[in-house]
């Protein structure tokens, strides 16, 4: 879709609001082409001597209505177009939200925050422009045009009108030389602020880091170079955009000129009157803002179509995974690999590799192994944020990807490794999910996540305020509100991520004990009411009470069993018990 579609589709859904703008355009139109008129009969009446008195109020008079009359209607039309066009800001915004909070992990891995934000915002803004500015100031000065020409040729003389219009060519000609230079500067400057954009947005994320490594004086150096950068490239567009002003002054002071010379020829000749030449200079300067028009309507539509540029193929990227499923039921039942394997790149090594296993539900299953054993992928691959390059994923006997996504995402609680908290109080942060629950809950789900002590020794407690990402808790501190934030939604599956490595031994044994607690007291009836939980974690006591434990290396199952049977297995799993277990009692002595 070009532009113009887009702006053409726009206009159509909106048309009221520009219908009455353009009328009230062509009200101004009209009045402003007449008022020179009036005055060059008054010019004439004067030096005729007929024009005094109360006939000379009343012109006068007549005048001043037609000023206040085209006050009016430019203050209305104004608040019709951008009523309106503001609305294409809102449309588009709303959908590059939904299509990137509906995009999966690896179009983010692709992209970068700072230049996403900047297409929300400065291209977006660009569009906009195009769409109200441009396109209302088009028609009024092609309007004003037309009649203005017709004024000159047809009111007063049709060749003093062809001999001012004489240099015309010349200007549309340098329009057309800038216009392709307004397009590429304003693309350049567009892509310089996403840079600057991205790079803030990262430093500022970043400031502890920097801070810590004393890197803030490389950091202030390269922001002002991309400052500097983003600054040149947007003084070359708008350097550029000042090139349509000459053009149209040069353009208009040989008009003027010729206008003057023939003009004073033909009333010396007594073929025009010195009121119709007066009118004609009026017409004349009149042609200004057409002129200037066109310069700025397409300096606004170049900028609408950079903007648009980088914009459309992000709203067109197609979602990293397709959300086709037909079922809206949650799934149940028991979870499978059967022979999954998968890349995150065509060069990339599988980090997945044949895997296949079984989770009943209601069970426990723990994942172990070394850092890059694709413990994290499994999780990845069960949510969907990602497809298997081969083999498949069934749950309850149906291909996971025969769910929708609300549905599979619905029966799953997943608690990540770095745990996102927004900017918001302790119990919002918890109650994301659940924004229904009672203070009761949130301490319930505080309790299970070994929380609720902490929360206690703040002095607003739940109401404590989190800072940015969490700032103000620790990162123990960060993972059991996310913790307890996916106990609170009760969906019958959990899913922690390697989410108790930032805490201590003994406040892991006490969220562990909790959960095991809370799952006893479920096993009421049959074993499906039970939550099923996948446990992956490099603390291997965080997994020995599971109902089975998977070993990974390299994309592979090693080892399978239970705790005891791996220990008696002699294998990488009881190495590392033995090892984890004489580093605690070191730590304890």
């Amino acid at each position: 879709m070009s532009l113009y579609q887009l702006i053409g589709g726009f206009v159509v859904r909106h048309w009221r609001a520009y219908v009455a703008s353009a009328l009230m355009l062509i009200g101004i139109a009209v009045l402003t082409v007449w008022v020179p008129r009036v005055v060059g009969k008054a010019v004439d009446g004067l030096i005729a001597g007929t024009l005094s008195g109360g006939a000379l109020t009343r012109e006068l008079f007549t005048l001043v209505i037609m000023g206040a009359v085209i006050y009016l209607l430019r203050v209305g039309w104004r608040l019709q177009l951008f009523s309106a066009a503001y609305q294409l800001g809102v449309e588009l915004r709303t959908r590059l939200y939904e299509r990137l909070a509906h995009q999966g992990p690896s179009f983010f891995n692709r992209s970068r925050t700072g230049d996403l934000m900047a297409r929300a915002t400065n291209d977006v803004d660009a569009i906009e422009m195009a769409a109200g500015e441009a396109f209302l100031a088009g028609f009024d000065g092609t309007l004003t045009l037309i009649l203005v020409i017709a004024m000159m040729a047809l009111g007063i003389d049709w060749r003093l009108a062809l001999i001012a219009l004489l240099p015309f060519p010349l200007m549309a000609l340098a329009f057309w030389l800038i216009s392709r230079r307004v397009h590429i500067a304003w693309r350049d400057s567009l892509d310089r602020f996403s840079n600057l954009n991205d790079h803030v947005q990262e430093t500022i994320g970043g400031v502890r880091t920097l801070r810590a490594l004393g890197l803030e004086m490389h950091a202030g150096r390269e922001f002002a170079q991309r400052a500097g950068a983003a600054a040149d490239a947007n003084f070359r567009a708008l350097k550029w955009e000042a090139a349509y002003e000459p053009a149209v002054g040069l353009t208009l002071t040989i008009a003027t000129a010729l206008t003057l010379g023939v003009g004073g020829w033909l009333v010396w000749q007594q073929e025009l009157t010195v009121g119709e030449l007066t009118s004609f200079a009026m017409y004349l300067s009149q042609l200004i803002w057409p002129m200037f028009a066109a310069g700025w309507v397409l300096s606004l539509i170049e900028r609408g179509k950079a903007g648009w540029t980088r914009l459309q193929p992000t709203l067109a990227e197609p979602l990293s995974i397709a959300d086709n499923g037909t079922t809206d039921a949650m799934p149940t039942g028991p979870l499978r690999f059967e022979q999954v394997s998968f890349s995150y790149g065509a060069q990339s090594p599988n980090a997945i590799e044949d895997l296949s296993f079984e989770l009943p539900a209601g069970h426990t299953l723990g994942i172990v192994g070394p850092t890059g054993s694709g413990k994290s992928t499994l999780l990845a691959l069960l949510l969907r944020h990602y497809a298997p390059n081969s083999g498949r994923i069934t749950w309850g006997g149906s291909p996971i990807e025969g769910y929708t996504l609300n549905a599979l995402r619905g029966a799953i609680s997943w608690v990540p490794q770095e745990a996102f908290l927004f900017s918001a109080t302790l119990a919002e942060n918890i109650a994301l999910a659940r924004s229904d629950a009672t203070h009761i809950e949130l301490e319930n789900a505080a309790e299970l996540a070994a929380l609720h002590d902490d929360i206690a020794r703040f002095p607003q407690g739940y109401q404590t305020l989190v800072g940015e990402r969490g700032v103000t808790l620790s990162g123990g501190q960060r993972q059991r509100v996310a913790i307890a934030r996916a106990l609170l939604t009760e969906k019958p599956t959990l899913l922690l991520d390697d989410a108790l490595s930032a805490v201590d031994t003994g406040t892991e044994t006490r969220i562990l004990s909790h959960l095991r607690a809370e799952r006893s007291e479920q096993q009421v009836g049959s074993p499906q009411q039970h939550r099923t939980a996948i446990i992956v974690s490099h603390r291997l006591s965080a997994v020995a009470q599971a109902d089975n434990i998977l070993v990974l290396r390299a994309g592979r199952i090693v080892e399978a069993g239970s705790h005891q049977q791996l220990l008696h297995a002699n294998g990488w799993y009881a190495s590392q018990w033995r090892y984890q277990q004489l580093e605690a009692s070191l730590e304890a002595a």
